[in-house]
C-alpha cells in the first residue's frame, strides 16, 4: 500500500532522461530538485487556492452540520427519520452527475469560476457525512445534561452552544477533518465549476503539467509530494480525535 507513495517520492527526485530507464531506478541515483523549484515557482497559489477553498469547505460543513445534527438527534423533529434516510441517499450519488447540475445552475447565478462557489460544491460531499456523524454522537449525550442547562436558564441555542459543542469535540474535529480533506483532494468539481478561472486548487495544477506531447513528471511528483504535506500533518495531529469521532455512537451502553 505504501510503495505509490514510496515511488511518487522517488520520481519526484529522477530526471527527466532518467524517467524511462530499463530496468527503472528504485532510488534517484543523480536527483535533482527541478520538480520541487517547479513546485515554489508554479504551485504556490494552486496551494493558497486549495488552503482557503478546504478551510471554507471546512467551516461550512461545520456550520450547516452541527446544528442538523442536534435537531435530529435531541429535537427529533417529525421526519427526521426520513431526512436520515435522504442523507444516506445524497452520498450515493456519483459526484459528476451533481457537477453537471453545480455547472448549470452557478452558470445562471455567475458564481461559475469563483472560490464561494466551489466552497458550496464541495460543501456538498461533507454536510450528509458530517449530519449523520453529529447525530450519532450527540444522540449519546445524556438528556439531564441538557435539562440541567434549561434549568439555569439557557434555552436550546444557549444549550447548543454552551454544552453541547464542547461536549463534542472530538466529532467537531473529524468532520472538519474530513471536509478539509474532501476539499483538498477534489478534482471533479474543480474541473467543472472552477476549471478555467484564476483561482484553481492544486489538484488542476498537478493536472497542468500532463499535456498531449509533454509530461513533467518529475514535476507532478513533486507537485503531489507537497500537496500531501498538510493532509498527512493534520491526519498525525487529529489521529485520536478522529477515532473516536468516527467510532461516537456506534456502542452504546
Amino acid at each position: 500500500m505504501l510503495f505509490p507513495v514510496y515511488w511518487m517520492i522517488n520520481v519526484s527526485f529522477t530526471r527527466d532522461q532518467d524517467m524511462r530507464a530499463d530496468p527503472p531506478h528504485l532510488f534517484p541515483s543523480d536527483g535533482t530538485l527541478e520538480g520541487y523549484r517547479a513546485v515554489l515557482h508554479q504551485q504556490l497559489p494552486y496551494l493558497g487556492t486549495s488552503l482557503v477553498v478546504g478551510v471554507g469547505t471546512a467551516a461550512l460543513t461545520l456550520a450547516l452540520a452541527a446544528p442538523a445534527g442536534y435537531a435530529l438527534a435531541k429535537l427529533r423533529p417529525p421526519g427526521g427519520g426520513v431526512l436520515t434516510f435522504a442523507l444516506l441517499i445524497a452520498q450515493m450519488i456519483p459526484g459528476i452527475v451533481m457537477a453537471m447540475g453545480f455547472y448549470a445552475g452557478f452558470l445562471r447565478l455567475g458564481v461559475l469560476n469563483t472560490l464561494p462557489g466551489l466552497i458550496v460544491a464541495d460543501s456538498t460531499l461533507a454536510v450528509p457525512f458530517g449530519v449523520l456523524v453529529f447525530t450519532a454522537f450527540m444522540s449519546g449525550i445524556p438528556d439531564e445534561v441538557l435539562q440541567a442547562a434549561v434549568v439555569d436558564g439557557a434555552g436550546r441555542l444557549r444549550a447548543f452552544r454552551s454544552v453541547v459543542l464542547p461536549l463534542s469535540r472530538g466529532s467537531l474535529i473529524t468532520v472538519a477533518l474530513f471536509a478539509f480533506l474532501w476539499a483538498w483532494s477534489d478534482f471533479i468539481f474543480a474541473s467543472t465549476v472552477d476549471g478555467g478561472g484564476a483561482h484553481r486548487p492544486i489538484t488542476l495544477g498537478i493536472y497542468h503539467y500532463i499535456g498531449n506531447n509533454n509530461q513533467q513528471w518529475n514535476a507532478i511528483m513533486a507537485t503531489a509530494v507537497v500537496a500531501s504535506v498538510p493532509a498527512t500533518v493534520l491526519l498525525v495531529l487529529a489521529q485520536r480525535y478522529v477515532a473516536a469521532g468516527v467510532t461516537a455512537g456506534a456502542v452504546k451502553d
